[in-house]
């Protein structure tokens, strides 16, 4: 038993030795002003697990150019992402910059500022440059602090600064209407219809004085259906007076009730009056 559990511990350890390792050789780093050339750069090499003791600066028309050949177990071979992280150490943000691999393991990145963002543009300390190198296999993955970036920027032009984007979070109170309220006709056009009402009244009136109405029979139909007549006239003056109140701003689901109630009153007083006009004509009265 003892046996066995030896020779497990030995294949998990020696499998644990043969796991490869991620890492970089060959690896330069150069900043280039703009117009100087071909070679016009300083170079600085990188090698693996010393980082560069002095910062490497980047001006506003530098160029930063990143050369490196990536290596799994000392063989060159190409990753399945390599990344070049820049970190303010201060809050810990950072941006990363994918590498160009190719098949052969080489691979370069050029960088300027106007690929940084903006608080990377804006703080006052070096900047942390790391390599990030893996891959989908069990070879441990690379995060290896190289060089450290000074951002040298030109103090005369400023930096624009973008808006605060949209956070979730509470936002102020939205009064929302979602139909405005019914509005009055105009005083004019009410001004014009009501003149017509009361021409119409006038002519009326007017034809009875001089075509002559027949009055004689008034105390006679009242004393016949008092309530009639007086439950009719009583219910028109009241329908009037609604429509007036909705004029003046009641609601149509306000008003429609109550017209609806004092319009049966109406029809029914109605038919009553009328009833008692026929009976009248009926009797040879006119």
């Amino acid at each position: 038993m003892r046996i066995f559990s030896g020779l497990c511990t030995l294949l998990l350890a020696s499998s644990a030795y043969a796991r490869g390792k991620w890492g970089f050789e060959d690896a330069q780093v150069t900043v280039q002003a703009r117009g100087a050339g071909v070679g016009g750069g300083a170079t600085e090499k990188l090698i693996f697990g010393t980082p560069l003791k002095e910062a490497v600066s980047l001006g506003p028309t530098d160029t930063l150019k990143l050369q490196l050949t990536t290596t799994e177990d000392k063989s060159t071979k190409r990753p399945h992402q390599a990344f070049l992280t820049l970190q303010e150490q201060s809050s810990g943000l950072e941006e990363s910059f994918a590498v160009n691999i190719k098949e052969s393991g080489k691979g370069k990145l050029e960088l300027t500022q106007k690929d940084l963002p903006i608080q990377h543009l804006t703080t006052s300390e070096p900047l942390r440059a790391s390599l990030v190198i893996a891959d989908f296999g069990y070879s441990t993955p690379l995060n290896s602090h190289t060089f450290d970036l000074t951002v040298m920027r030109d103090q005369n032009v400023p930096v624009q600064i973008p808006p605060a984007p949209l956070r979730y979070g509470k936002l102020d109170e939205i009064h929302h209407i979602f139909r405005a309220d019914p509005k009055s006709p105009y005083f004019f056009i009410s001004a014009v219809f009501t003149s017509m009402v009361f021409m119409t009244l006038t002519v009326l009136c007017g034809t009875w004085m001089t075509i002559g109405a027949n009055l004689n029979h008034f105390m006679e139909a009242v004393n016949t259906a008092p309530i009639a007549y007086a439950s009719f006239v009583g219910s028109i003056l009241t329908l009037e007076f609604l429509f007036f109140l909705y004029y003046l701003g009641w609601t149509l689901f306000k008003t429609m009730p109550a017209v609806l109630a004092v319009g049966s009153i109406t029809f029914l007083s109605g038919s009553r009056a009328l009833s008692e006009v026929q009976s009248r004509r009926l009797a040879g009265k006119r």
